[in-house]
């Protein structure tokens, strides 16, 4: 009698990514380009609406006020809706807010849309993170998170290249090119949302392209993992971990610099090249390659020897000697330098942070402690464009708001050094590629 040949585990997990990680790619590049579209709207849209520094800088920052209200709850409203219905829903709520961000009269109605926007965004990324933990156990779940995470120097490729071709154009329809920018850049979000509820699964079982073996094996593997760890924790004793708070105050240094440089990054070019606003949004093309060499050599190496601490440390230290250097190097050459510098440091942590909070938590109590430690985290988002702007618009020029960030970057990471928390090994640890 014929019996037939059990799925092989590593065939069914690249079957799984080949057909997950280029949409969630997609849809991360999305999310994050209707984050960032703001820096590079910022000069033309503060010169018609005659907003200053300081009210850019608030407006930009506040999107990560509501950002850090609404992230626990749209996870945990993520796990009772499932993750296909609740993710097509915010999509296309964040990609009316942003097209809206067209149309905004004043400073007022300014900060109400990037606080609605972040009220709509701030389910995706910790969403994501945990619809991770559905389908990849912990030996594969810092690879794929480091894969989807690529997206955010694409994103900033792709707007760079976007913005510089937007801003160049002359007003259509009545309206000014950076009111163009958010309406192109918006209306994907609304037309993936939709697409969402044809294509992404809420769980294996649901995965209408695995074989009942293939769904039984990935299934059986999640369960084991669960039943030896993750049953141990509660969603009340995860978010009482100590190590969960030292973890999002961590978080907190990084975005601070991380969005400070961001959202600030086409003015800050700007005031050394003089360039205008298009070409300027061109030549930020050039750090973002340099985030995602940043993010790949880092997290790649990180993945291979297992560590994550010191890869994280060392990545804020390179990002905060960027900054500094950019504040005494006054010619467009060597700013530009220590501007790509910075770049391939800041988002260089990215891949070794997330894969600590996995290190010593999983399953449905691992959804409230990611979101959590990105909710508060992501605090920073706001302090960073904030007080770049108010520091600049008390000085001649950013080099104060640069050392402003590589302080906090620096104090990131020593507060990596100081982590005591369990490296990932054997089973649970990284898998080498």
């Amino acid at each position: 009698m014929q019996t037939s040949q059990a799925p092989n585990y590593e065939k069914v997990l690249r079957k799984i990514s080949l057909r997950l990680l280029p949409f969630m790619f997609i849809l991360y590049i999305i999310s994050y380009l209707d984050r960032i579209n703001i820096s590079f709207a910022g000069k033309p849209m503060c010169s018609d609406l005659h907003f200053g520094e300081d009210i850019f800088g608030f407006g930009a920052g506040i999107f990560f006020l509501g950002y850090c209200l609404f992230g626990i709850p749209s996870n945990l409203a993520m796990q009772k809706v499932g993750a296909r219905k609740w993710i097509s829903c915010i999509m296309i709520v964040w990609g009316f807010v942003s097209v809206g961000m067209a149309f905004v009269p004043n400073s007022i109605l300014f900060f109400w849309m990037r606080f609605l926007l972040g009220v709509a965004e701030s389910g995706f990324f910790p969403g994501m993170i945990f619809y991770l933990t559905r389908w990849y156990p912990k030996r594969e779940h810092g690879l794929a998170v480091a894969r989807f995470m690529s997206a955010i120097p694409a994103a900033g490729i792709l707007g760079s290249v976007i913005s510089s071709k937007v801003l160049a154009m002359p007003p259509l329809m009545n309206l000014a090119p950076w009111k163009w920018l958010f309406i192109i850049t918006g209306s994907p979000s609304v037309l993936l949302g939709l697409l969402v509820l044809l294509y992404l699964p809420d769980g294996p079982r649901e995965a209408n392209w695995l074989t009942p073996a293939e769904k039984d094996l990935v299934v059986s593997r999640l369960e084991s993992q669960d039943k030896t760890q993750a049953q141990k924790v509660t969603v009340v004793q995860s978010i009482l971990d100590l190590r969960v708070w030292v973890l999002a105050l961590l978080y907190f240094t990084l975005t601070l610099g991380m969005y400070g440089f961001q959202l600030w990054l086409p003015q800050i070019i700007d005031a050394t090249s003089h360039g205008g606003a298009a070409n300027t949004a061109l030549l930020t093309v050039l750090p973002a390659i340099f985030q995602a060499v940043g993010m790949i050599v880092i997290a790649t190496h990180s993945d291979k020897t297992g560590e994550r601490k010191w890869h994280l440390a060392g990545a804020a230290f390179v990002a905060a000697a960027g900054l500094i250097l950019a504040a005494l190097l006054k010619t467009p050459e060597a700013m530009m330098a220590s501007l790509c510098l910075t770049a391939f440091g800041i988002w260089g942590t990215v891949g070794p942070f997330w894969a600590l909070p996995t290190s010593f938590l999983g399953g449905s109590s691992a959804a409230a402690a990611i979101a959590l430690i990105n909710s508060m985290g992501n605090l920073g988002g706001f302090a960073g464009p904030y007080f770049v702007g108010a520091i600049k618009s008390r000085s001649s020029d950013f080099s104060a708001s640069l050392i402003f960030m590589a302080v906090s970057l620096t104090l990131g990471g020593l507060l990596s050094i100081s982590l005591k928390l369990k490296e990932p090994s054997g089973d649970e640890g990284p898998v080498a590629h």
